[in-house]
Parts: C-alpha cells; structure tokens; sequence
C-alpha cells in the first residue's frame, strides 16, 4: 500500500551499488510473535513495501517478499532451519550482482519473519514526492 506525500527509500548494495530493494516507505514493525514454535511461520514483522530501523540503527528490517535483488548465499551452512531459515549462522542473503554479504532473513516456525538488512554492507536513498 503506497501512501501519498510520503518519501520513499531505496536500498542499494554498498560494494556495487545494485539495487536491492524497489522503493520503500519507513514505518513501525509489528510486535515480535510470543509463540515459540508451532511449525508455522509467523508472519511478517513489516507490511510489505515498507521497513524499520531497528534500535541500535545498525539494520532495517523489511518484508522478506521486498529485497529482490538479494539471493540466497551460496554456502549451504547458512541456510539452516526446520519450516524455513533460521538467520543464527550469519548472514545468509547476498547482493544479486557482487555476492556481498547484506542481510539475514529469518523465516523459520520458531523465529519472527523479517529480512534485516545489514545497515554497513546497504546505501539508502530517500526521495521526497513532488
């Protein structure tokens, strides 16, 4: 859902400056989920086409469905989990282009579901709507 007169932010990889996300607006996470497991994924912290700055700045959580120019990292021990990705083994989403190291998602039955990227290995940019 796109609000009008509200700036949007661009996320682009710091080492090759691809575009990983499309434009996106800030905004609040939703309350992290109490359930421990269910074999069920939670759903998303953040609505989709929106992010949060987390509370040290040091990552922006998003909707997993809004990083598409991610991939899954090539090394296969950090895509561990039980109904999806746990993120306990470091990053385990790259930049599409360079392979740079840029965000974790988290999307497993026991843990939130969000992707947080990596506010060091990102560059933002928001525009103002005219």
């Amino acid at each position: 859902m796109t609000r009008h007169n509200v700036p949007v932010t661009l996320f682009t990889c710091a080492n090759c400056e691809h575009p990983l996300t499309s434009d996106l607006q800030e905004s609040q996470a939703s309350p992290a989920s109490d359930r421990l497991s269910d074999h069920r994924i939670a759903d998303p912290r953040m609505a989709q086409g929106t992010y949060a700055i987390n509370y040290d700045a040091t990552l922006f959580i998003l909707h997993p469905d809004d990083v598409p120019g991610t991939a899954l990292h090539p090394d296969s021990a950090r895509l561990a989990g039980c109904c999806g990705l746990h993120g306990q083994d470091g990053p385990n989403l790259v930049c599409a282009d360079c392979g740079a190291h840029v965000a974790t998602k988290e999307s497993d039955c026991w843990t939130d579901n969000l992707v947080a990227l990596i506010a060091a290995a990102v560059v933002s940019s928001t525009e103002s709507p005219s």
